[in-house]
C-alpha cells in the first residue's frame, strides 16, 4: 500500500500509528500541518501551513516553538490561541488545499488518513471535494478521517466555521476511526453515513506493553513516599487550577505526598499558581517528556490524575493504567467506556478541587483498590488497547479499504 498521512509530525500520537507502516515497509509519506523533523523514514515528508502552523520555526534541538514572547504562551494565554485558531482558521484551508492537491497527484496514495478533523480533515475534505465534482468519473483514494477526543464537543460547535467544515468533512470522508464510541456516535450525529466503514479504536495506537507495564505492584504499595502524576500538560481543556488546588486540600492531610506535572516547567502562570497556593516543595513541574521517559514516570506514581473537561480516551490515561497507576479523571462519558468508578479508577468533576482531593486521598489511602485497580486494568489494556492487537486491526481495517476503492 502506498499510504499518504496527513497530520501534526510533531504529535507523538500521530507517530506512534505511522510508525506501524513504516516499520512494516509500506511506501509511506507525509503531509505535516507543522514543521517537524519526525524520526521516521518517510518516502517523503512535505509541510503545508494550516490554521497558522507555519507561525511556529525549528529550533536547534528540532521542538516546534512559538514565534512570540514567552508571557503569551502560558496556560492563561492557551484558550485565546485556541479561539483564534478556532475563528480564523477555517480560512486558511483554501490557501493549502492547493499545495496538498499538489502532493496526492505526485504520490498517487492508495489511502489517504487524515489524523484528525480540525483541520487537517478539513483540509482533505476540501481538496478531495474539488476533485471529485470536477472529475466525478475517476476513481479517487479512500479518505479515512480519524476524530481525537475534542473534535467535536470543544471545536466543532466553537464556530460556524467550524461547524460547517466539520459537518463537510464527515460528508466527504470514506470511512471512520475514533477511540472511543462516544465520538462514533457524535459522528453519525454530525452526519458521517452509517453505512461507510467505521473503526473505534485508541488513538495512538495503543499501548507498547514492552515499554508502560509496572514493574512490582508491591512496590508502589509499601512506599511511603506516594507520588500522584497529571501526564496532560498545559492544554485549553485541562483544568489545571482545580488539579492544583486539589493538590494544596491533599496535602493539608497528607504532607508527604509528591505531585510531578509533565509539560508545565517553563509555564510561568502555573509556576506562580503553585507559588501562590503555597505547595512548590511538593510539586515537581518538568518539561515535555519523551515517550520512554513517561514510562518511568508512571512506574513510581500511585495516582495519575486527567482533570480534563473534553477527552476521547487520551493515551497517557491507557498508559497509566497499564502502568499500574490508579486513574483519576474528569467524568466524562468517553472516560466510562474505560473507567468504572470504585472498580478500577475514580471519575469526578474537573472543576471541584474538593471532589478531586477525595478521591485522591481515597486512591492514596485505599491499598487494597489499588492493588485490585491494576491487576483490572492490565489486563483491560492488554486486551483492547496492546499496540500489537490495535495496529494489527488497524492494517486489515487499511487494506479493506484499498480493497473496496479499487473494486
Amino acid at each position: 500500500m502506498r499510504l499518504l498521512f496527513v497530520a501534526d509530525g510533531r504529535s507523538p500520537i500521530a507517530l506512534n500509528w505511522i510508525r506501524h507502516f513504516v516499520n512494516s515497509g509500506y511506501e509511506v509519506h507525509l503531509a505535516t500541518t507543522f514543521p517537524c523533523e519526525p524520526a521516521l523514514t518517510f518516502a517523503s515528508v512535505t509541510f503545508i501551513p494550516l490554521a497558522f502552523s507555519g507561525a511556529k520555526s525549528i529550533d536547534n534541538r528540532g521542538e516546534s516553538r512559538l514565534r512570540m514572547t514567552n508571557v503569551f504562551a502560558g496556560a492563561s494565554f492557551v484558550g485565546l490561541r485556541t479561539t483564534i485558531r478556532q475563528w480564523f482558521g477555517p480560512f486558511t484551508l483554501h490557501s493549502a488545499k492547493n499545495s496538498l492537491q499538489v502532493i496526492i497527484d505526485r504520490v498517487q496514495p492508495d489511502l489517504i488518513h487524515a489524523m484528525r478533523i480540525p483541520y487537517e480533515g478539513m483540509l482533505v475534505a476540501l481538496t478531495l471535494n474539488r476533485v471529485r465534482e470536477a472529475q466525478s468519473g475517476q476513481n479517487q483514494p479512500p479518505f479515512l478521517v480519524s476524530v481525537w477526543g475534542n473534535d467535536f464537543t470543544l471545536h466543532g460547535t466553537s464556530t460556524p466555521l467550524m461547524s460547517r467544515y466539520t459537518k463537510a468533512t464527515l460528508r466527504i470522508a470514506d470511512a471512520l476511526h475514533t477511540d472511543c464510541l462516544r465520538d462514533q456516535r457524535l459522528a453519525y450525529e454530525w452526519g458521517f453515513p452509517q453505512e461507510n466503514p467505521a473503526i473505534v479504536l485508541p488513538g495512538g495506537g495503543g499501548v507498547n506493553l514492552d515499554v508502560f507495564s509496572p514493574l512490582d505492584h508491591s512496590n508502589k504499595l509499601d512506599n511511603e513516599l506516594k507520588t500522584v502524576i497529571n501526564p496532560r500538560g498545559v492544554r485549553a481543556y485541562i483544568r489545571n487550577d482545580t488539579f492544583f488546588q486539589s493538590a494544596a486540600l491533599v496535602l493539608e492531610k497528607f504532607p508527604q505526598v509528591r505531585f510531578i506535572c509533565t509539560g508545565m516547567e517553563d509555564d510561568t502562570q502555573i509556576r506562580a499558581m503553585v507559588n501562590d497556593l503555597g505547595i512548590a516543595s511538593s510539586v515537581e513541574l518538568l518539561p515535555k517528556v519523551l515517550y520512554s521517559k513517561m514510562s518511568e514516570l508512571f512506574k513510581v506514581a500511585q495516582v495519575a490524575v486527567s482533570p480534563s473537561t473534553h477527552d476521547g480516551t487520551p493515551n497517557t490515561l491507557l498508559e497509566a493504567m497499564a502502568s499500574g497507576c490508579f486513574p483519576i479523571a474528569g467524568d466524562i462519558e468517553s472516560l466510562r467506556e474505560w473507567i468504572i468508578p470504585g472498580e478500577n479508577g475514580l471519575l469526578v468533576d474537573p472543576t471541584d478541587p474538593l471532589a478531586l482531593s477525595r478521591a485522591i486521598l481515597t486512591a492514596l489511602n485505599d491499598d487494597d483498590l489499588r492493588s485490585k485497580a491494576a491487576r483490572y486494568n492490565s489486563q483491560l489494556i492488554a486486551d483492547k488497547a496492546s499496540y500489537q492487537v490495535v495496529m494489527k486491526s488497524v492494517e486489515m481495517f487499511y487494506k479493506s479499504l484499498v480493497s473496496c476503492g479499487n473494486d
